[in-house]
């Protein structure tokens, strides 16, 4: 990205971070120039057969202590896990009251159909589930109809779990979160060495909790587990819940020197598994001869995937531990592949010249490395990896289809300057045996991907740096992929969306190209509906802009945010409005520095959406109380507690959703006809709007 900041508070920020953590700022890009994690180069379609295990802990300890030693593992940053919105009608739930179910509701936003995902929102069409990590609480709402909507319950939970996102399944809701436990306090030995200063020992969890919610006014928690380590993201296929969890070694114990053996509870991340009747004791989530690793080692962290049952809450966890780590994550129905970048830095060159005087420059190369784990019925197996020259951006620039695993990547540095610019984009197509069979490289030099969306034979692909160049790219033939075609337009989108099989909506930012310099700044909000049923000559059928630079949106982070449904003709976003008053807008522009608009409004921007009238507004949806004291204060639109973060449809209602309330709405006016208060404001609540 090319662009300032979206606040100033946030720019402030960035500029410290240039400073401590050596980042390359572009403009409003935050380049991570190689900073990660240097390392050898790993080759591309390794098999099952050709993994390893390893033969005890003491190999483990000196796989992370070598890697320590290049540079590789430690302390490095930790990259955050970065998002028809599902509305086509879905069946009834287990255990849903049928007699008073709605006809159709919207799901989840989802990547892939029958792949659900974890989100703060759920529904079955009769009930709301939602967590509200300001007030700390799982609710249960009875919805529909919405006339009658009430609170049925709300779980408080204990301070030191922090909920997360949820999925539903009947009568159960699973939730996520992180928690935290003093393991000394257990009694739980970190090390069976001698460490000085290892007690008292706090170690951070991903929790997972599962609810019984039969009966909806009191429900009650039938099960816990505990991972040592960060969540990462989660699927849900049928009634079979899988979840990946990264976590670093304890690297006081891999600096010890004394000469004695380990075990796994000493190097290998806990866990610990917890019923209604019977709090479990720590264990290793996996004995050290049955973690995987791969030549050449680089070991950094240990990625473990994970399932449950949501249907027989007393079937057996499975687990897959490697040495590795999740930053990105795709699934399909049969396989779940979880990405991580990796950056190879070359050996330090003597100090020689070539004969024009000039010092000879060798840069780091990057590359994605791909795990592939099958699932089948909660059964998960390391399928062994792929590697992908390039970083990848999320999500969506990853896809599978008719056996064929597709990636997008990004590779070298971007600038302001066109000159010392070296990036260009790429697509990389690998067969069910994790071997390399096509490639597209070299795709608009000098800019680096956006987003990213494949549909079947085609990838749609946004790259930006003063304008937005639009790709249509041809996978029919996975040996030869090429470009259809592409179209140049100001702005970029973040998140494209398929409206139908030749039209897709993209949403993202409007710029404009500063005065000086080979780049462009933010402006207000975009939405776009591209027509390319001319693949040789797509086009921008319909574009709006909201608001001035400040606009944001949660839809541009998390494809879960954004509500579409066709049929309904009904797109809703999420929108935090930033507006420049007129008085300010009349006098003289700094295109070296344009400045942001004043908050002025946070709600749901309901749209009608055709392909004959495009984007018409049909009205604002707002949770911000006209009395709150932060609205004098000109923080009040970051109130996170108010903020409206998801929208779903049962019927013709519209249902929007922040921490503190539901509001139920007409679809045909928009009218109101309900609200539910989740819970009172906490005493001190200040979260960003977009993180």
């Amino acid at each position: 990205m090319f662009m300032i900041g979206r606040k100033g508070i946030v720019d402030a920020y960035l500029i410290g971070l240039v400073l401590v953590l050596g980042i390359v700022f572009v403009g409003g890009l935050v380049v991570f120039e190689n900073v990660q994690k240097p390392g050898p180069s790993v080759p591309s379609g390794t098999s099952l057969s050709a993994v390893p295990k390893f033969e005890n802990c003491n190999a483990i300890t000196a796989a992370f202590k070598e890697a320590s030693s290049q540079g590789i593992g430690g302390f490095g940053i930790m990259e955050k896990m970065a998002v028809g919105a599902s509305s086509a009608p879905a069946p009834n739930a287990a255990g849903a009251d049928t007699a008073s179910q709605a006809q159709r509701y919207s799901e989840t936003n989802v990547q892939v159909a029958g792949v659900d995902e974890a989100d703060i929102v759920k529904t079955d069409g009769k009930f709301i589930y939602t967590v509200s990590p300001s007030l700390q609480t799982l609710s249960i709402v009875e919805a529909f109809p919405a006339e009658s909507a009430v609170k049925l319950s709300s779980v408080k939970f204990d301070e030191k779990f922090s909920p997360n996102e949820i999925f539903i399944d009947g009568d159960i809701v699973l939730v996520f979160g992180s928690s935290y436990e003093d393991l000394s306090a257990q009694g739980a030995s970190k090390s069976s060495v001698k460490c000085l200063d290892c007690y008292p020992y706090r170690s951070s969890f991903t929790t997972v909790q599962l609810w019984n919610v039969s009966d909806k006014q009191n429900p009650v928690l039938e099960k816990t587990l505990d991972f040592e380590g960060s969540y990462v993201t989660s699927r849900k296929i049928n009634d079979i819940v899988y979840f990946v969890i990264n976590s670093y070694p304890d690297y006081r114990i891999l600096e010890e020197t004394l000469p004695m053996p380990l075990t796994a509870e000493s190097i290998v991340p806990k866990f610990r598994e917890s019923t209604a009747n019977a709090t479990g004791s720590f264990e290793p989530v996996a004995k050290c001869g049955e973690i995987g690793y791969f030549e050449p080692v680089q070991a950094e962290q240990f990625v473990t995937v994970a399932s449950i049952s949501m249907s027989d809450l007393q079937a057996p966890v499975k687990k897959q531990v490697i040495v590795g780590s999740g930053q990105n994550v795709f699934a399909s129905l049969q396989n779940l592949y979880v990405a991580e970048v990796n950056y190879n830095y070359p050996q330090p060159l003597p100090l020689v010249k070539t004969v024009t005087g000039s010092p000879i420059v060798r840069e780091a190369s990057e590359s994605t490395i791909i795990h592939k784990f099958a699932l089948s019925n909660g059964e998960i197996s390391y399928k062994g990896l792929m590697n992908a020259p390039g970083r990848v951006l999320n999500q969506f620039s990853m896809d599978e289809f008719e056996g064929y695993f597709r990636i997008a990547t990004t590779i070298g540095h971007v600038s302001r300057s066109a000159q010392e610019a070296t990036s260009s984009n790429s697509i990389y197509v690998f067969n069910s045996e994790l071997q390399s069979v096509g490639k597209l490289e070299d795709l608009a030099p000098g800019e680096q991907i956006y987003s990213a969306r494949f549909i079947g034979k085609r990838a749609y692909l946004v790259t930006f740096k003063k304008v937005d160049p639009f790709f249509v790219i041809d996978l029919s033939d996975p040996s030869k992929p090429e470009v259809l075609g592409k179209l140049k337009i100001p702005g970029f989108s973040d998140y494209l969306h398929p409206f139908d099989e030749t039209h897709i909506i993209g949403v993202g930012k409007e710029t404009i190209e500063a005065e000086s310099g080979d780049f462009a700044w933010y402006q207000g909000m975009k939405i776009a509906l591209f027509d390319v049923s001319d693949v040789a000559n797509p086009k921008e059928l319909h574009k709006v802009v909201i608001g001035d630079r400040g606009t944001d949106s949660y839809a541009l982070q998390d494809h879960k945010a954004f509500l579409f449904d066709r049929e309904k003709e009904l797109l809703v976003l999420p929108v935090q409005l930033a507006v420049i008053p007129e008085e300010r807008k009349t006098q003289q522009r700094n295109q070296d520095w344009p400045e942001y608009g004043d908050f002025v409004f946070q709600g749901a921007y309901v749209y009608n959406l055709s392909l004959e009238n495009g984007f018409q507004l049909k009205g604002r949806i707002t949770h911000v109380s006209s009395d709150d004291s932060f609205k004098k204060s000109g923080y009040y639109y970051y109130n996170d507690w108010e903020s409206v973060k998801r929208s779903l449809f049962i019927d013709n209602v519209l249902y929007t959703i922040s921490d503190g309330k539901i509001l139920a709405n007409s679809l045909s006016d928009l009218s109101l006809i309900k609200e539910v208060k989740l819970g009172e404001k906490p005493d001190s609540t200040f979260y960003p709007m977009v993180e």
